[in-house]
């Protein structure tokens, strides 16, 4: 079958819908495809690489982070510059420091919902590619 895959993305349903699609549309800059609504039923389909991430509503918040049993995901954003992510990330009113382990360095949150949202330093995440 993967030779005949001709996209991927992921589906990520919310009970914040609007607040999620600023999270995502704003503060990680990700570009609108398109977005509907189908009789009440509202989604928004963004570019997430070279696949998608398409926030649907029905999903369930929670205030506070989701454990990974309560969301068993995690999307992950690498970025160049993790200490300019940090102060972007502050800026939205978001309490988050950078932590460090062995394998790198990566600022955790969530979004509006309590997804579980990292943000990691590219060049760490490079550095385990070519070990």
């Amino acid at each position: 079958m993967h030779a005949n895959i001709a996209r991927y993305g992921m589906i990520l349903n919310t009970e914040r819908f609007d607040e999620c699609v600023a999270f995502y549309r704003d503060l990680f800059g990700l570009r609108q495809l398109f977005e509907k609504d189908e009789d009440g039923f509202r989604l928004n389909c963004f570019e997430f690489g070279d696949g998608y991430l398409m926030i649907e509503q029905g999903g369930k918040a929670k205030d506070g982070v989701k454990s990974p049993g309560e969301g068993s995901f995690k999307l992950r954003f690498n970025v160049e510059d993790l200490e300019e992510a940090l102060a972007e990330i502050r800026a939205w009113g978001i309490q988050a420091v950078i932590t460090e382990s062995a394998w790198g360095r990566t600022i955790n949150i969530s979004d509006p919902d309590g997804n579980r949202v990292g943000v990691r330093e590219e060049a760490g995440f490079v550095r385990q590619i070519n070990a």
